[in-house]
């Protein structure tokens, strides 16, 4: 494989190569094996990760107008790779922010100290749509409201930032662990000499999880995945997950709620179910508590929770914790919570609410990245320098119109990293969203899904705004 035309712009941190072109010393067995590849064979190897996700059936589901779109999830066949001391360091702020958020949730559906304090605005956690005035007073196993948390870190020059955590039902893990399967595949001798740590319990690891966050004490406790069916974009990675951690995939007409408890209906008769690991929003869960015209929930299952009679994996409500303005008062939540200084830095946040951010954000609109506080996929964004004038003042309509629907932050030089893009190696953005497990302690495998933005110039790395995913390598010591 031939590195000749690849472009290294000092602007963005690369993940293979140092600015003056050299490879990091990490990657130096990497780019050794690649420049003896012959470009015939990185193209079939491309070709065979490729056709791997597609005879696997790896999908996710395009939304646009009033079609949805059922697509293949590209990958992309080179790995990046990561230190085995960069990961400590990124596994140890994960850790911080995950414990500084679940002792949030407890907080703000308990005695709300935080807010009492002066340390958020109480209309910021009251007005979210999120929040879940039902949560209060329900005591949830181990004060694990966030039992998966998916958050996404970019890289820029200065180090690695948070731009989000993704609190509720958060997806992803499966495309996780079938790029490691497809790129390990190909690569199996570099893949051992460079003695990369494995991703593949990630599974055993959920099952012990939820089941630490059983009702009661008992070895086996009935899990199930509660999905809302066939047609969810995330469908393929329910079917995987429920798998992988032993436990039947439901809907919610295969419950019910009896005495007291929620019963799955099987082919041997009613079977007490004690944790559901729930991919289904908060919204439609229970429509006698929720939306009444949910069919995808299960009628009473919010009063059985409330009981402590089932566990539910995430608990409600914790969308509140991941609304992109509260995103903003993270490290003042650890510093509260923890007494400490955040190990992982914020992306600079300016939130509309406030009159002086909002003005800010109007008149620098052309610079800076607008997103809807709501919103996830990279849907409902404005990337500032790639928009034209006419958008940016549909924009600002839509921001006057509602300004505490919107934040804005400046535009990042994410980090790049080499793709097979037609044959060639091209520099593309990257980011990663490692997946961080709670039940009793903390669980986080070393690796992540990689995202791409495949499109040249593209910052967007959503799947859903024509990004891709790659393997990562985390690196053994």
């Amino acid at each position: 494989m031939d590195f000749e035309d690849y472009e290294i712009d000092s602007a963005f941190y690369d993940e293979m190569f140092q600015p003056d072109g050299n490879p990091r010393d990490h990657c130096r067995t990497l780019y050794d094996s690649l420049l003896r590849l012959p470009v015939e064979e990185l193209v079939r190897m491309q070709e065979r990760v490729t056709h791997s996700f597609s005879s696997e059936g790896i999908t996710f589901t395009v939304y646009g107008g009033d079609e949805a779109n059922e697509r293949i999830m590209p990958v992309d066949c080179l790995p990046r790779l990561i230190t085995a001391g960069e990961w400590r360091q990124l596994e140890a702020g994960l850790t911080q922010r995950l414990k500084a958020l679940n002792l949030f949730l407890a907080d703000i559906y308990g005695s709300a100290r935080i807010v009492e304090d002066g340390v958020i605005p109480v209309d910021m956690v009251h007005g979210c749509p999120q929040y879940r005035v039902e949560m209060r007073g329900i005591n949830v196993p181990h004060g694990t409201y966030v039992a998966v948390c998916g958050t996404d870190l970019v890289r820029t020059n200065e180090g690695f930032h948070v731009l989000e955590d993704n609190l509720r039902v958060p997806s992803g893990v499966s495309y996780m662990v079938a790029n490691r399967k497809a790129v390990k595949a190909n690569l199996r001798r570099l893949y051992r000499s460079c003695r990369v740590q494995e991703v593949e319990h990630y599974g055993r690891l959920l099952r012990e999880i939820l089941k630490e966050l059983a009702p009661r004490e008992d070895p086996d406790p009935c899990v199930v995945l509660l999905t809302p069916g066939v047609y969810n974009s995330a469908f393929y990675e329910h079917i995987y997950l429920a798998e992988e951690i032993g436990a039947t995939l439901v809907e919610g007409r295969d419950l019910l709620v009896n005495g007291g408890y929620v019963y799955m209906r099987t082919t041997s008769g009613l079977r007490k179910v004690d944790v559901i690991y729930r991919r289904v929003d908060d919204d439609f869960l229970d429509p006698l508590v929720f939306r009444p015209d949910s069919l995808l929930g299960l009628p009473g299952l919010m009063g059985v929770y409330r009981a402590g009679n089932v566990t539910l994996a995430n608990a409600p409500g914790t969308g509140v914790a991941d609304d992109k303005s509260v995103y903003a008062y993270v490290p003042d939540m650890i510093r509260y919570y923890l007494g400490e200084e955040p190990l992982l830095m914020n992306v600079k946040t300016y939130i509309c609410r406030r009159e002086e951010d909002l003005e800010y954000t109007l008149d620098n609109l052309e610079d800076l990245i607008v997103k809807r506080v709501g919103e996830s996929g990279g849907y409902g964004m404005l990337v500032g320098p790639r928009s034209t004038s006419a958008v940016r003042d549909a924009y600002i309509r839509e921001i006057l119109e509602n300004p505490a629907d919107f934040i804005a932050q400046p535009v990042l030089d994410l980090s790049r990293a080499p793709c097979m893009i037609e044959g060639r190696a091209a520099a593309r953005h990257v980011d990663l969203r490692p997946f961080v497990l709670h039940g009793r302690e903390t669980r986080i495998v070393p690796g992540a899904f990689c995202r791409v933005a495949l499109r040249e110039g593209s910052l967007v790395v959503n799947s859903s705004q024509g990004g891709g995913g790659k393997d990562i390598w985390v690196l053994g010591d």
